[in-house]
């Protein structure tokens, strides 16, 4: 094998995989290990239908170009990953002879613009929520003062001290209410940004959760430790992570599996933005998934899978990840769901 052209491989843009005449992986190039999250050395004589799933398009490609002894392209091909899940690619099959046969797979991905323009979708649709969430807010605020009000004045007419535990926890609630609105209602600032550990952020969701959901529920670490600092707001996030979570959790009905993995993400495009560094979230459960019907709409506000839930979680955990110029998305189907959120990292 001394005479491929590894060398020349290694500095194309394009994602290129080499596969022997057994279809195992006999090199990845730097830009294939980046855009499916592979190491090279990992999966280095694996048969490429064990790396990938969702791999019947491929092998379907690979057979035509086998069979033809000629390249053959793929324009709409859908290729799944351990870690992406499916993304959609246009790829090229072509057969090499050098000391053996050997069949090269280039991969370009095509859902790009698809990705910027829902990014955009998903920004008007943020800023519209929010704009719906204030209005909501403002609506209820009214009201809670009423209620705290009366409150203390029945609590003023009642004759048994311990009749008034119970005005106490309205005027309590309502006070609680009243915070949650202000809240919404204040101007978006900057004023809790500060250097932050995300796997701090990750393990205090990890505790809070197990501590409600004890039996039946793993929340299993994949975590890259040497990733750098973000700057954020702490509770913001976690927040965010912690609204995921919980409704992965929820939705298993407190048992199965979450995996939380953490990577860096090299050369990103967020909201029209390109970052050279990003952190990298996913939020992986092996629950019924996301239904059908509402994975267009998940991140509407009153939106909800769940009798008991209120539909606000994501939507919020959507407004909050904006904040921090972040994207929030998710693939799923049954047995697998992966919410992938991404942060920016600044540039040093």
């Amino acid at each position: 094998m001394s005479d491929l052209p590894y060398l020349t491989l290694e500095y194309l843009e394009t994602a290129v995989i080499l596969l022997d005449d057994e279809s195992r992986i006999v090199y990845l190039n730097s830009a294939a290990e980046q855009l499916f999250d592979l190491s090279g050395k990992n999966v280095q004589g694996f048969p490429v239908q064990q790396v990938f799933t969702h791999s019947d398009q491929l092998a379907s490609a690979m057979r035509q170009a086998v069979h033809n002894d000629a390249s053959y392209i793929e324009h709409d091909l859908m290729l799944g990953t351990f870690t992406h899940g499916k993304i959609h690619l246009h790829c090229a099959a072509t057969p090499l002879q050098f000391n053996r046969r050997y069949l090269l797979l280039e991969f370009h991905l095509i859902d790009r613009p698809l990705k910027l323009a829902r990014e955009e979708q998903m920004l008007d649709l943020t800023q519209a929520n929010r704009l719906l969430l204030r209005n909501l807010a403002h609506e209820i605020k009214n009201p809670l003062g009423g209620i705290r009000g009366a409150a203390q004045l029945l609590e003023q007419e009642l004759e048994k001290p311990s009749l008034r535990e119970y005005t106490q926890v309205i005027v309590q609630e309502a006070d609680r209410l009243r915070a949650l609105m202000e809240n919404l209602l204040s101007p978006q600032n900057e004023s809790h940004y500060s250097a932050l550990n995300i796997h701090e952020v990750l393990e205090r969701v990890r505790s809070v959760v197990m501590a409600e959901m004890p039996e039946g529920l793993k929340i299993r670490r994949d975590y890259d430790t040497s990733l750098p600092a973000l700057v954020g707001d702490k509770e913001q996030l976690i927040q965010v992570m912690l609204n995921i979570v919980r409704n992965a959790a929820q939705a298993m009905q407190g048992k199965g599996s979450i995996t939380l993995r953490t990577r860096i993400a090299r050369q990103v495009t967020l909201l029209k933005r390109r970052y050279r560094l990003a952190v990298k979230v996913q939020i992986i459960d092996n629950g019924p998934g996301v239904p059908t019907e509402l994975q267009d709409k998940i991140f509407y506000p009153l939106v909800s899978g769940s009798a008991e839930g209120h539909g606000l979680g994501l939507t919020l955990a959507q407004d909050y990840v904006n904040q921090h110029h972040g994207t929030i998305e998710f693939d799923s189907e049954p047995g697998n769901t992966c919410f992938t959120v991404m942060l920016p990292l600044p540039d040093r």
